[in-house]
Formats: C-alpha cells, sequence, structure tokens
C-alpha cells in the first residue's frame, strides 16, 4: 500500500510527508514512537493559556530564504528577536558577550580601552569564537577572553555537555561568540520569527493530507526489520521495496550492533508562578550556579494574558539507552563508530538517513528543514 515508510515525525520527516504527498501524490506512513506529532518542536497550550514548548525553547531563525518562504505555507509569523541573559557573580548580564556586556562588566574607562581594541583586532560587528580570542596575544583581550572563558564558557560547556571546551568540536563551541558590536539579539539571522499560533499547527498543516497515514506510539522495530545479509527491508513481515526515510539514531536503527553512539540528553521541570513575569527575559542562563542550565519563561515569546506564568527549567544530563537523546557528542571515536553505522546502512539501495539523530549532526532546526528540501530534490 505505502511506497514510504517514515520513522519520526519531527521536520525532516514532515517536510518529506508534505513533499511526497502533494507534490509526488504518493502513500506515506509515517511512525513516531511518541504520542504526538512535531517531535522536539511539539508544543501546546497550558491550563494558564502559555503556549509551552515541550522540550524547550525552539525558536526560528534563518538566512535562507527558502526555508521561511516554504514554512510561510503553512504558518502566519510574529516578529521576535531573542534575548539572552546570563547570571553571573550576583547580576544578569547579556549574552551573547558585546558591547552591552562589557559597559555593565567593566568601568567606563577600561570598557572603551577593550572596545576600541577589539574593533582594531577582529573589525566591528564580527562574530569571535571564544577559543580564537583566548589565543589573541594583547593582555587587556586576552584577560577579557579569560573571563568570559572562565565565568561563562567553561562551566556552562561542562553542564550542558558533561566535557570541557577543548573537548567539543569546533563547530559546537563556535555557537556561542563575542560579537564586537551592541548587538544584544542572540541571533543574527536576516528571518527570526515564532509560528503565530505556535509549532505543532504547523505540523497539523503539512500533515493534512489523505495520503498520509500516521502511527503514533508506534516503535519503528515493531513494524520494520533490516536484513542485514540480503540488504531487504521487511514491513511487519512482507518485504518493502519502497523507500524508507530514517530520521531516528543510527545506531538503534543497527541494532546497536557496533556500541551506543554517545549523546546528551536533558530533562525538564515546569513551575506555575502566581505572578505575571518572574524574569526580564525568555531565557536566562546560569552557567556557574545551580545544576540547571537556563530557565526559560514561556510568556515572553508567546505573548499570553494570565495573572501567572510558566517557567521551565532544563537540567542536562548523560544520555542512558532507552532514554530520549537530544545532541550528538562529536569525538573520533564517535565519528569512528558512526562511519561504521553508516557503511551498514549503504547496503540497502531504499534507505534515506536524514536528521539529528541519523546523521549524527549538530542541525538547527532551519539547516533541518533545508536539508529535507534538498534531499527531496535531489533523490526523490
Amino acid at each position: 500500500m505505502y511506497k514510504y515508510i517514515i520513522v519520526g515525525c519531527g521536520f525532516s520527516a514532515s517536510v518529506m510527508a508534505e513533499r511526497i504527498a502533494n507534490e509526488l501524490k504518493e502513500k506515506v506512513l509515517i511512525l513516531e514512537k511518541r504520542d504526538h506529532i512535531g517531535g522536539n518542536c511539539y508544543d501546546y497550550k497550558d491550563s494558564n493559556g502559555i503556549i509551552i514548548h515541550k522540550y524547550g525553547p525552539h525558536l526560528f531563525h534563518t538566512d535562507y530564504k527558502e526555508v521561511f518562504d516554504y514554512l510561510s505555507k503553512f504558518t502566519d509569523w510574529i516578529k521576535y528577536e531573542h534575548k539572552v541573559l546570563a547570571y553571573v557573580d550576583g547580576q544578569k548580564i547579556p549574552l551573547p558577550f558585546n558591547f552591552n556586556t562589557i559597559d555593565k562588566v567593566y568601568d567606563k574607562n577600561k570598557a572603551e580601552i577593550l572596545k576600541n581594541k577589539l574593533i582594531k583586532s577582529y573589525g566591528k560587528g564580527k562574530r569571535i569564537p571564544i577559543l580564537e580570542l583566548i589565543k589573541n596575544p594583547d593582555d587587556d583581550i586576552k584577560n577579557l577572553a579569560n573571563y568570559v572563558y572562565n565565568k561563562i564558557f567553561v562551566n556552562y560547556t561542562a553542564k550542558q555537555w558533561g566535557k570541557n571546551p577543548e573537548e567539543i568540536d569546533i563547530s559546537v563551541t563556535s555557537r556561542v561568540p563575542i560579537i564586537i558590536d551592541y548587538d544584544s539579539r542572540y541571533f543574527q539571522d536576516r528571518y527570526q520569527y515564532i509560528p503565530k499560533k505556535g509549532y505543532t499547527p504547523i505540523f497539523k498543516s503539512m500533515l493534512r493530507n489523505r495520503l498520509i497515514d500516521i502511527k503514533l506510539k508506534t516503535d519503528f522495530k515493531k513494524a520494520l526489520r533490516l536484513d542485514f545479509e540480503s540488504g531487504e527491508i521487511y514491513l511487519y513481515g512482507e518485504k518493502f521495496e519502497g523507500t524508507v526515510i530514517f530520521t531516528g539514531m543510527i545506531d538503534e536503527l543497527c541494532g546497536f550492533r557496533y556500541g551506543v553512539l554517545p549523546y546528551r540528553s536533558l530533562k525538564f521541570k515546569l513551575k506555575t508562578i502566581n505572578k505575571e513575569v518572574f524574569q526580564e527575559t525568555a531565557v536566562v542562563n546560569y552557567p556557574n550556579d545551580y545544576k540547571y542550565t537556563r530557565i526559560t519563561e514561556y510568556k515572553h515569546i508567546h505573548k499570553a494574558s494570565s495573572d501567572k506564568t510558566t517557567i521551565m527549567y532544563e537540567y542536562p544530563c548523560e544520555y542512558r539507552k532507552g532514554e530520549m537523546p537530544f545532541y550528538p557528542i562529536f569525538t573520533v571515536e564517535a565519528e569512528s563508530m558512526y562511519r561504521r553505522y553508516r557503511e551498514l546502512i549503504n547496503k540497502f539501495d531504499n534507505i534515506i538517513l536524514l536528521g539529528r539523530l541519523a546523521e549524527y549532526r549538530y542541525y538547527d532546526m532551519d539547516d533541518v528543514i533545508k536539508r529535507a528540501l534538498e534531499t527531496y530534490e535531489r533523490i526523490l
């Protein structure tokens, strides 16, 4: 009955399902082990009428016009520029570290010296990764870099990843730079919005097609079986001649035969506060204090009329088999194991690996959508 089976129901999976059903006019079966669509972008309204992102804050930002135009077919937007504070030494300072932060941390004379030296060394408006800044030979810049490294970067990284910054791939550490400007926005992308009614309605709109069947609370292992000797796939015991688009964990797809790839997981704690506003911005990071890394207050993201507010504490933790993985951990050993799994999947002509877990890459939301659109055009 189905020419395409898609495992997962996040953006990678939903973009592919939407394209296949609406463009190719083919039937698609989506297998999702959770009880909802939308993957980690799933959101809902709580009892206070506040839209909650179940798996932590997701803010849409991109420089890809094609991604923005594509999603705009499924949602209206509200302009939203994300601002973040960090709790350091008893005060809240803007992140990423920028000229506003320097003005708050240092006295006026010292702040002017630092800003001028940064502009001279790197150029106004540049975004400099902390591990690059720390190599600067100038004593003032080096002291600034050490302050940022020790007060903001190293402990947050240790909590988030369970490793020191030097052990983490540069593609991750470069995501939190120092900005040589007075720009306190967390992102500098051309398109910065949030969906007017939340993310879940986007997925409902994308998947609203009679050619798309969705089975929730369905572990793919109960439906699909891969024969690694013959390179054949079986769906509910019958040989499947179509295409499988897999967006889950590649090591799980292969039965963990080479071991479990390293991931980082998260735990969340929601709390209702009997006041209209709890904190100054949507997100406040806690790099040095407490076990949680950040507190998100969702009323700052999606405005709501309520005399109460809902906040979320986010606790990074070690991933254990059977739990929900959030981030691949990039090490030489992990990359080697991933390549072995990839070679194993290459035995199958009709499996497409797509997304953060299947490709073992750190994709942002817009990257995932762009990759899915490109994969559809290139392969299907």
